[in-house]
């Protein structure tokens, strides 16, 4: 993709500076330290600042306030699209700039449109992201859902910034659990047929898993009874885990997430991935015995204890399994491993991380992002349980309650490290104080304003021909230098892992559209090239709009 028109600009800002300096024989072209541009937090102190002046001083063997001066003497204002400048404080210098450049904006995204804001800063850079990974054993509950939006969110972000993404899932289809499920599910089965069948102490009470026992007593009667005690808890098994994984793709299909790999960790006890991996670990002299368990050495690289791999009676800890998958997510040759866990997960993370040491790999490589705890709010009150179920809240309820777009933009919009408080009153309410609703209002009204341009035979006419000088108010360049941002604000969110940065640049957007609503009229019949300028910067404004909800999930709805 074409680099943005703010990044030319300060592109030759910093060409022009260095110029500057070496015109004023302050320093040569050898000499010259690196130039950096900053925005200023106050935007009454210019669009850009440079500290280069106090860089220079050593050099020039000169006060900064005079090698400012001798810059600001020697730039070429119009070139550099430099309106105003200043020396402030003890020799910074502010850049105001003529914002005409800006009018560009416009020919971009109507050139780019659906791919404008994307950039190739990731370079191809192969990503593996890993998210959700509920156990295959019940329903996604709120802190898989935040999960799901906050990775869905990211890998899109990633893809637009020029990186090659995979969604992968991680089926935890190989430890104890299953086994559960499978002797819940024959319980079920057999009182189902009227026989007296005790449930397990630990099994899984769930109502679809009286469903499915309801749906197999028809469909197979009592046939399952003639098997084998062993070969019936293995059918169980095989079926409970397909029905609960088809439910949950389902649920997360739904939910707009789908996934390129399902990876299952029973094929790593099938394929000796597990053993192998013990095997070299022992070979690397990693591991030793102690009290009739193996242990791993993951006290020499950050851990605070070491870990056992083997129990006592001879079963693998939920480490040993993991060390042969990130093992073979390592295989795969991914430049970035990132595994997206629950706030219940924080602890796992350095032996994780100290085992990829002992096995030799670049323990940096893998990214662990932690997304914090999410309550429920209604009526001023915290919700402990679903009205329906008396149980926890699933996913599935919530997106029943609120929709898919609300809740995909509350679980995005904060810091996967904040704790997250969601309102489901103002989740379903149709306000300016819902953001949601603030921001899809901003994409309709945008929409609502080209329709009624069209019923008055208002066409657009070729982008060539519009005069984008007229677009100077306030507002219009507000929006403009918003639009502008776009790739810089994708870059950040993809450089930083923080996909609610381009949720915050859409609620401001948004802002800045509806301040912009309630002072200008975009269609006047008595000045056509004014309505063609506006009808140009709405348009582009929609594009935008449709392509950040589209990068976090969310509908740009035409009515509302």
């Amino acid at each position: 993709m074409m680099v943005s028109i703010l990044k030319q600009i300060e592109q030759t800002l910093l060409a022009e500076l260095q110029q500057a300096v070496v015109k004023a024989e302050i320093c040569s072209t050898e000499q010259l330290p690196s130039i950096h541009l900053e925005k200023p937090k106050d935007e009454t102190h210019g669009d850009y600042a440079t500290n280069v002046a106090m860089q220079l001083t050593k050099i020039a063997r000169k006060n900064p306030r005079e090698i400012a001066q001798s810059i600001q003497q020697h730039i070429d204002m119009e070139k550099a699209h430099i309106k105003k400048m200043e020396i402030a404080g003890p020799g910074f210098l502010n850049f105001y700039m003529n914002k005409a450049y800006l009018h560009q904006v416009i020919h971009e995204v109507v050139e780019q449109a659906e791919h404008y804001g994307r950039s190739t800063i990731g370079s191809g850079k192969k990503v593996q992201v890993e998210f959700v990974s509920a156990n295959p054993t019940g329903s996604l509950h709120l802190g898989h859902a935040r999960g799901a939006a906050i990775g869905d969110a990211l890998c899109n972000i990633f893809d637009f910034a020029g990186f090659d993404v995979t969604r992968e899932y991680y089926v935890n289809d190989g430890g104890n659990q299953m086994n559960n499920l499978a002797i819940s599910l024959e319980a079920r089965y057999m009182q189902a047929l009227g026989m007296e069948k005790e449930m397990p102490e630990d099994g899984y009470y769930a109502k679809d898993i009286i469903q499915y026992a309801e749906a197999l007593k028809k469909e197979k009667g009592d046939s399952l009874l003639s098997y084998s005690s062993e070969d019936r808890l293995n059918w169980f098994k095989t079926f409970g885990l397909e029905k609960q994984l088809n439910k949950i793709k389902a649920d997360l299909h739904d939910f707009q997430v789908d996934f390129d790999v399902w990876f299952s960790e029973s094929s790593l006890y099938e394929s000796d991935a597990i053993d192998e991996v013990l095997q070299l670990l022992k070979q690397k002299g990693k591991v030793y015995e102690e009290e009739g368990a193996l242990w791993l050495e993951t006290m020499p690289y950050g851990d605070d204890k070491n870990r056992v791999l083997i129990k006592k009676d001879g079963s693998y800890t939920y480490l040993t399994p993991d060390i042969a998958y990130h093992k073979n997510k390592y295989d795969r040759g991914f430049d970035v491993v990132m595994n997206i866990w629950g706030a219940d997960h924080h602890g796992y993370i350095n032996r994780v991380k100290a085992a990829m040491s002992a096995l030799d790999y670049d323990a940096n490589k893998l990214e662990i992002i932690i997304s914090q705890m999410v309550s429920l709010f209604e009526n001023g009150e915290k919700v402990k349980m679903s009205k329906r179920t008396g149980k926890a809240v699933t996913m599935q309820e919530l997106i029943e309650q609120v929709g898919v777009d609300a809740v995909r933009y509350f679980f995005i919009m904060r810091s996967t490290d904040s704790h997250l408080d969601f309102d489901l009153d103002l989740a379903v309410s149709k306000s300016n104080e819902n953001p949601v609703f603030y921001v899809q209002y901003a994409h309709a009204r945008i929409c609502s304003i080209l329709t009624q341009a069209e019923e008055q035979g208002v066409t657009l006419a070729s982008i060539d021909e519009v005069d984008f000088s007229l677009l100077d108010s306030k507002a219009e360049l507000a929006i403009l230098n918003k639009i502008a941002q776009l790739q810089h604000e994708i870059t950040l969110a993809a450089e930083q892992r923080a996909p609610h940065r381009i949720v915050r640049y859409i609620y401001e957007l948004a802002g800045a559209f509806h301040s912009y609503y309630k002072g200008h009229r975009v269609i006047q019949e008595e000045e056509q090239a004014l309505t063609q300028a506006r009808l140009y910067l709405i348009t582009a404004l929609r594009t935008v709009l449709q392509n950040v909800l589209k990068l976090i999930g969310v509908s740009a709805p035409e009515k509302m």
